[in-house]
């Protein structure tokens, strides 16, 4: 019983899913990697704004003489204008410091070393200023005069940069969130209509197709494209079309093979009753009886086989092999005798396959390959009588690393051109005349179904079959 169709996915699902999903996720993280040196640089900028007021403290620490001697509100309006806490100068072994009236100096701070400029220290710099909480108290040190000589260091909360991180960040995402999903719908529509869209109408065709493949209005219209869709649409109803008259022929050959069946098991009934009253024919005295009837019952033999043979082809089961232990030198001769070989007056038959070979097969189907094929070879030297000296039909054994084989050869008259060509086709490979040509055509059916191959071997000189089986069929 065919499964049930599966149910289309929906317009967000499946490969739209997959794809909006594949852009934004490649988008973020694109984001996220441009985001790590953006905000870096937000922080360094932001530091090198404060330490630019420690320098200029700097300065006037270089000009003044006596520190002591500076006004406090000039000290405290130079350090709040740059949020600083304490500014801190170190010049020649000797350290000036500058600070806020009334604050104590904490015990802890975060170092903000800006004379490391390597990409790795400043982004991790950064993200630590971002995951740290409130509170921090922060030492920026830089040179004063883009020399070892002088050292500025300023001393201020964290708490601002922080913040002022955090809404950059929040920017930065909001127009990461925007670009992606203008691109991702850009991209969505686009790969939509050129890629998802027509692997939906061929998907549909094939669902709605397998349901009725006998409807010729299911077969896909290819779209005018030269790309790997358009080829695809293309050889898919290419295929269709073909399947579409397979099956129409094949339903017309089912029709006409009933037909001939009926036809064919009325006649045998004919011919049998024909063949009844032949002998009874034959009984009489008249000489011209006597010289026709033998004729006349050939003839009726002959049609009749002709006639049963095709009601057995009609009748042929696709039965699997059952495969069990089988002596292949006992099973040749029992299919010689079967064949009419052994015992014969004139043909000597010989048997070379091992005494104890044993491999694994359905003896009833395989027999009837080796009954088959030895009985071709008699009736070809019946039908060349005194045409070839010492009549004869061997089999014999061989075997490589992947495959056994038996080998029927005789040095009788061999094949006409004509039965070589259409050696194993039903009704038109029949090496004699009166043949169906159905015997090879069903040993060869016999010998796939166990995995193996009926090869026939032209040579100079008679006729050679070669049954193939798999090594792996071999027992001991």
């Amino acid at each position: 019983m065919a499964a049930e169709p599966r149910a289309m996915p929906g317009p967000l699902s499946g490969l739209s899913v997959k794809l909006i999903t594949i852009i934004v996720a490649v988008i973020l993280t694109a984001g996220i990697v441009i985001y790590l040196p953006l905000v870096a640089n937000y922080r360094d900028s932001w530091l090198a704004d404060r330490l630019r007021v420690g320098i200029v403290a700097a300065r006037v620490l270089d000009a003044v003489p006596d520190v002591m001697a500076l006004p406090q509100t000039l000290t405290d309006r130079l350090l709040n204008s740059a949020g600083a806490k304490a500014i801190v100068y170190r010049r020649g072994g000797q350290s000036q410091l500058l600070t806020v009236e009334g604050v104590e100096m904490p015990k802890e701070v975060v170092v903000a070393d800006m004379r490391a400029t390597d990409p790795a220290t400043r982004i991790v710099g950064a993200l630590d200023t971002l995951l740290a909480g409130n509170g921090r108290t922060l030492r920026i040190v830089g040179d004063s005069d883009g020399t070892a000589d002088g050292v500025v260091e300023v001393l201020m909360s964290e708490t601002p940069l922080r913040l002022g991180m955090l809404a950059y960040s929040r920017n930065i995402a909001l127009l990461s969130l925007v670009i992606a999903a203008v691109t991702a719908i850009a991209l969505y529509v686009f790969v939509s209509r050129t890629f998802i869209a027509p692997i939906r109408r061929i998907t549909a065709n094939m669902v709605a197709y397998r349901q009725a493949p006998e409807n010729a209005n299911l077969i896909i219209q290819p779209e005018p494209r030269n790309d790997e869709i358009g080829i695809a649409e293309r050889e898919l109803a290419a295929m269709q079309t073909d399947l579409f008259s397979m099956l129409r022929q094949r339903r017309h050959l089912a029709d006409l093979g009933l037909a001939v069946a009926k036809i064919n098991h009325d006649l045998r009934n004919t011919l049998t009753s024909a063949q009844l009253l032949s002998d009874q024919v034959a009984t009489l005295d008249d000489p011209k009886v006597q010289r026709l009837a033998p004729r006349l019952v050939t003839t009726l033999d002959k049609a009749i086989g002709f006639a049963q043979s095709v009601l057995d082809y009609g009748r042929q089961s696709a039965t699997p092999p059952k495969p069990g232990p089988v002596d292949l030198h006992l099973l040749v001769d029992e299919s010689a005798i079967e064949a009419g070989l052994m015992g014969h007056p004139e043909i000597r038959f010989i048997n070379e396959v091992p005494d104890d070979l044993v491999i694994n097969a359905d003896a009833d189907q395989l027999g009837r390959i080796f009954v088959n094929l030895l009985k071709n070879a008699r009736q070809a030297f019946e039908a060349n009588t005194g045409s070839t000296p010492a009549p004869a039909i061997t089999t014999t054994y061989s075997e490589t690393a992947d495959e056994l084989t038996l080998t029927i050869s005789d040095n009788g008259p061999g094949l006409p051109p004509r039965a070589k060509e259409n050696l194993f086709v039903a009704f038109q490979g029949s090496a004699r005349a009166g043949g169906t040509g159905l015997g090879l055509a069903i040993a060869r059916e016999l010998i796939e179904a166990h995995g193996g191959k009926l090869v026939f071997v032209d040579q100079p000189k008679g006729a050679r079959f070669d049954v193939i089986l798999p090594i792996a069929t071999r027992l001991h």
